[in-house]
């Protein structure tokens, strides 16, 4: 049997009475997959009892049960190159970076995923009626490592292994005549955290909660641009229904200097639609 996940294995087989009516996180590592129940991850020796100072979802300090991620992907077989892609039962896919899951360094930010007790559900998220359960990736100390705020998902289904963004979408790239340090390429990062957790670009992007930004249109093509850092910033500033998912983005997830380049990138995609390299 492979390593990845054997600490769960009994525990996983001893609550299968109880699978059917109680939420389970997919755990998918190449060819390895498991499900695991929130009894099974709450009773493994590796949970604890956390506090998060300021937690990204609920805005406020909080506590939880929680299982550090790195012992969720022990034993898996990943390359430097590859992502761990944390999949929310809306379609929000947020990509962690594997450095910062594996090889926490001391006062760096530590992952867990914080498991939501059947019996003591937590709060509902503010403005919702739902809370961030079951499962939700939560961060000590994420200034320490540039834990950005879409990489905190909430009511999580799934973690599965997968190829970076850059090598999985020649569509993202800009153009490779453009400096080490173009602002354009910032931009570029900062999008593939921030944005593609809900956007495709060019097609390329895991998720399908919103529009692509690039095909047919890119909104520095519909938009001014004073209008555009508006709607990144408050969105229900500009136009709202009652189905509207996208928040907006305080000062403390994305600066204005970073929506600025943000929007550089998004100008600069504009004219790579059809890029294939």
């Amino acid at each position: 049997m492979p390593k990845l996940l054997t600490i769960f294995t009994l525990l996983f087989l001893t609550t299968t009475a109880f699978a059917a009516s109680e939420p389970a996180l997919t755990v998918t590592m190449g060819k390895a997959k498991q499900s695991l129940t929130a009894s099974a991850l709450l009773a493994s020796p590796k949970t604890r009892e956390i506090e998060v100072a300021k937690d990204s979802a609920y805005g406020k300090p909080m506590h939880y049960r929680a299982i550090p991620l790195s012992a969720l992907l022990d034993g898996a077989k990943l390359s430097k190159d590859e992502v761990i892609e944390a999949v929310a039962t809306d379609g929000f896919v947020a990509m962690l970076p594997l450095d910062a899951l594996l090889q926490a360094k001391k006062g760096g930010a530590e992952a867990y995923l914080a498991v939501e007790p059947p019996d003591a559900r937590w709060p509902a998220l503010p403005g919702k009626t739902v809370s961030a359960g079951p499962f939700y990736i939560v961060w000590l100390h994420p200034e320490a490592s540039g834990i950005r705020s879409e990489q905190w998902p909430y009511m999580v289904a799934e973690l599965r292994a997968a190829d970076s963004p850059a090598k999985r979408w020649k569509e993202l790239a800009v153009d490779p005549k453009l400096a080490a340090g173009d602002p354009v390429r910032a931009g570029q990062a900062l999008f593939v955290t921030q944005c593609m957790a809900c956007h495709k670009l060019n097609g390329a992007g895991s998720s399908d909660l919103g529009p692509d930004l690039n095909r047919p249109a890119n909104p520095v093509e519909y938009f001014k641009v004073d209008a555009l850092k508006k709607y990144i910033r408050d969105p229900a500033s500009l136009r709202h229904w009652p189905a509207m998912q996208m928040k907006g983005f305080d000062s403390e997830a994305l600066s204005d200097h970073e929506i600025d380049l943000i929007i550089a990138y998004l100008k600069h995609m504009a004219g790579r639609k059809d890029a294939k390299k």
